[in-house]
C-alpha cells in the first residue's frame, strides 16, 4: 500500500513577484536578534530584490520602493533602521479618491467629449494659422468618427454643417474653402494602423 505524503498548503506570498526565496529571507531577517547583523541582513536582500528589475535602477525613488516592499514582506515587523521613511501600515487599508467622471450634456454622441471641447477651446482661439490648422484638424476627426458610425452619406457638408452646430455657429466653413480627407484615404490609415497592431 503506497503512502501519500501530506503537505502543508504554502503562504500566500505578499509580494509574489519576488518569489517565495526573498519572503522565506524576509522572514529569516525578521528572527535575527542583533539589530546591526538584522540591518545588513535587510540591505542584502535589497540587493537581491534591485535585481529583480535592472530597467529601473535608475528611476527616482526606485530605492524608496524597495523598502517599502521590504517592510510590507515582514508585515511591518522588521525593527531596523530605514534610510527612508517607510509606508505605513494603515495606509494600505485606504481607499483611493473617487474620480469623477465628466459630466454634461454630449450634443453629438457620434463625435464624442472630446471632439465637443476641442471645438470649444478653437472658438476661444484668436484668428490665425493655428485656430485654421485646429479647425481643419477637428473637422477630419469629425469626419473619422463619422465614417466609424456609418460608412454611407459621409460629406465634408454634412461635417462642416455639425461643426457650425456644435460651435453656436462661430465656426462656419465654407464647402468650397476647405476639403477634408476623403473616405478611402481614411480606410487606408485605419487598416494600416490595425495591420502595424498586428
Amino acid at each position: 500500500m503506497s503512502e501519500f505524503i501530506k503537505y502543508a498548503p504554502k503562504e500566500s506570498l505578499k509580494l509574489p513577484e519576488y518569489g517565495r526565496n526573498i519572503q522565506q529571507m524576509v522572514d529569516y531577517a525578521v528572527t535575527i536578534e542583533d539589530r546591526e547583523e538584522r540591518t545588513r541582513c535587510a540591505k542584502t536582500i535589497i540587493d537581491i530584490m534591485g535585481n529583480f528589475f535592472p530597467h529601473l535602477r535608475d528611476v527616482q525613488d526606485f530605492k524608496h520602493k524597495l523598502w517599502d516592499h521590504l517592510a510590507l514582506m515582514s508585515d511591518f515587523k522588521l525593527d531596523i533602521d530605514y534610510p527612508y521613511e517607510i509606508m505605513k501600515p494603515d495606509t494600505l487599508q485606504m481607499k483611493p479618491e473617487k474620480i469623477k467622471a465628466p459630466t454634461g450634456k454630449i450634443n453629438y454622441l457620434q463625435y464624442g467629449r472630446i471632439v465637443q471641447n476641442l471645438i470649444a477651446k478653437a472658438v476661444e482661439m484668436p484668428d490665425g494659422d493655428e485656430k485654421d490648422a485646429l479647425i481643419r484638424i477637428i473637422a477630419n476627426q469629425m469626419k473619422k468618427n463619422l465614417l466609424t458610425w456609418n460608412k454611407e452619406g459621409v460629406t465634408d457638408a454634412r461635417v462642416f454643417k455639425d461643426l457650425k452646430e456644435l460651435s453656436n455657429g462661430k465656426i462656419d466653413i465654407d464647402e468650397n474653402s476647405m476639403q477634408l480627407t476623403i473616405h478611402k484615404d481614411l480606410n487606408k490609415n485605419r487598416k494600416a494602423n490595425n495591420t502595424k497592431k498586428k
